[in-house]
């Protein structure tokens, strides 16, 4: 197991020297799949086990329910100690997102533009502004949390929490939330319009597709943003 004060590798070094300049330019952290391009390695789970070497090492901190959270601790420079860095946050660069349900058969839940007063701070998620660059006006977009296992095979897990930027409209493929007016529920799945009928699908091998044969009783609510894993 790597400990503070153990020498780093190339591999090592070469994660820190990127994650650094990634950071510099970006303000946020490169995902594991950049990472591992960055270094020549395919698995992602070799990635992971040499962050976590480094974790251990008190280079970098990183919470692994989020994606690109790495902090650096340190910076390496050559030698055993490093020195001292951090990239924070300002206020600022953090938003704030209310989680406003869970994706269950329920009654509709809140959208945007709802009065979101009577939620705490324990129901919100933070999000550095620049991971959610591209995807829209700040005000479209909303958080769920999963309930079930209709999506695992997508890496979406019970307990998960979802940014939806908020739609009424989705082209196939897309993963969406969605209300389904006969049944009275919600649910996320992938959306595909087949003309008579829309089919709303699983990524779960055990369990079937939902036929839809009036469309009219399918409200798109919004469509996939970014997932923060529930570890």
């Amino acid at each position: 197991m790597a400990r503070k004060g153990k020498m780093m590798e190339e591999r090592h070094q070469k994660i820190m020297k990127y994650l650094v300049d990634y950071q510099l330019t970006n303000q946020y952290s490169p995902s594991i799949r950049e990472i591992g391009d960055h270094i020549g390695v395919k698995s992602t789970s070799l990635v992971d086990y040499y962050l976590r070497q480094l974790t251990e090492m008190g280079y970098i901190d990183r919470d692994e329910r989020v994606s690109r959270s790495i902090r650096i601790l340190r910076e390496y420079n050559g030698d055993r100690q490093g020195n001292v860095r951090s990239i924070q946050y300002s206020r600022q660069d953090v938003l704030s997102f209310p989680v406003l349900g869970r994706i269950v058969a329920s009654e509709p839940i809140p959208v945007p533009g709802s009065d979101l007063a009577y939620f705490d701070s324990e129901s919100s998620v933070e999000i550095p502004r620049k991971m959610l660059a591209g995807h829209g006006k700040e005000s479209d977009l909303f958080v769920l949390e999963v309930s079930g296992d209709s999506m695992v095979d997508a890496m979406i897990n019970d307990g998960d929490k979802v940014v939806f930027r908020q739609a009424n409209k989705a082209s196939n493929g897309d993963m969406v939330a969605v209300w389904l007016a006969n049944n009275e529920e919600t649910t996320l799945k992938y959306f595909y319009n087949e003309g008579s009928r829309i089919r709303l699908q699983p990524a779960n091998p055990t369990m079937q597709p939902i036929y839809i044969n009036d469309p009219k009783q399918v409200r798109i609510m919004g469509k996939v943003v970014m997932v923060i894993r529930n570890l």
